[in-house]
């Protein structure tokens, strides 16, 4: 069984990765773990610290080659607001209750919870069912290896 022991971030890795690996957001913050393979193989992941990947994210195994993460679709609320301030205001709502969520210029993402959906929609929200992949913003008190936050772990 192969063993990765360091990483490198989504776009830094030109050639096809050796095989993929399908996660959750939750399941995508590992240190230590057994992980099996879209092809039914196993690799063993083995790091230093723990680090929160992200789509895209290679582990490089002790042969050199690598195994790409990806994110595994998930059942999601998409969030649409009146104006770009509209969703400014949301997306504070959602923080201030530590929720994970995937901010983009036009919509938010979360996990599914209809008691926070129900406070979006009395907010004016629009809140709709999607089933996609699922790569929330990285909390500012949590260490995630070296994307952008100067912690080490790649190879």
């Amino acid at each position: 069984m192969q063993r990765a022991t360091s990483y490198k971030p989504a776009g830094t890795v030109a050639e096809a990765p050796e095989g993929i690996v399908v996660l959750s957001h939750d399941a995508r913050h590992l240190r230590r773990k057994l992980l099996h393979l879209d092809d039914g193989a196993m690799v063993m992941l083995d790091l230093k610290e723990p680090v929160l990947f992200a789509h895209g994210d290679r582990l490089v195994l002790e042969d050199g080659t690598t195994i790409e993460i990806r994110a595994a679709e998930e059942r999601l609320f998409e969030i649409t607001a009146r104006d770009g301030l509209h969703l400014i205001e949301l997306a504070w709502h959602l923080g201030n209750r530590h929720l994970a969520a995937q901010i983009e210029t036009d919509r938010i993402l979360i996990l599914r919870d209809h008691v926070i959906r129900d406070m979006l929609t009395g907010l004016g929200a629009e809140v709709s069912e999607v089933v996609e992949p699922f790569q929330p913003v990285r909390g500012a008190y949590h260490a995630h290896g070296n994307h952008g936050h100067g912690a080490g772990g790649h190879g």
